[in-house]
């Protein structure tokens, strides 16, 4: 029995270890931006179609950060946002964000673009981008 009690929980460590860890993501704009923080709401603003101040850019659908994102910043999982876009772009009432492979490339596309607006992990944040929202 002691067995079974020491296998069930050596399985429960392991399995614990394999979840991914949750990475800190932030919000990031150009340097020549004038903006310097945003809340969560506004974002969400901006990411899900209901402002144009701003130009979002997007990871790749199949992007663990953008899953992330979208669930911190608006209670939305990847589908649901697919979806809202869909019938935004289908209503001609918006453009979904253009969609970069790497934190790399949406850096870049922020950067030079003052109107821009993107997401990436908060490890990846370099003098190129200004982070104005970190997300718990």
């Amino acid at each position: 029995m002691n067995k079974n009690i020491i296998a069930a929980a050596l399985m429960a460590a392991l399995g614990a270890l394999a979840l991914p860890a949750s990475a800190e993501v932030v919000v990031i704009v150009s340097p020549k931006n004038p903006a310097t923080r945003m809340f969560s709401e506004q974002a969400s603003q901006f990411f899900l179609g209901k402002s144009n101040l701003f130009t979002p850019v997007d990871l790749p659908e199949s992007s663990a950060v953008r899953a992330e994102f979208y669930k911190k910043v608006a209670d939305k999982d990847t589908a649901q946002v697919k979806a809202l876009w869909s019938k935004l772009v289908f209503t001609g009432k918006a453009t979904a964000p253009k969609e970069y492979a790497s934190a790399a490339e949406v850096k870049k596309a922020v950067a030079a673009d003052p109107k821009a607006i993107g997401y990436i992990e908060k490890s990846a944040v370099d003098e190129s981008v200004k982070v104005i929202l970190t997300l718990p």
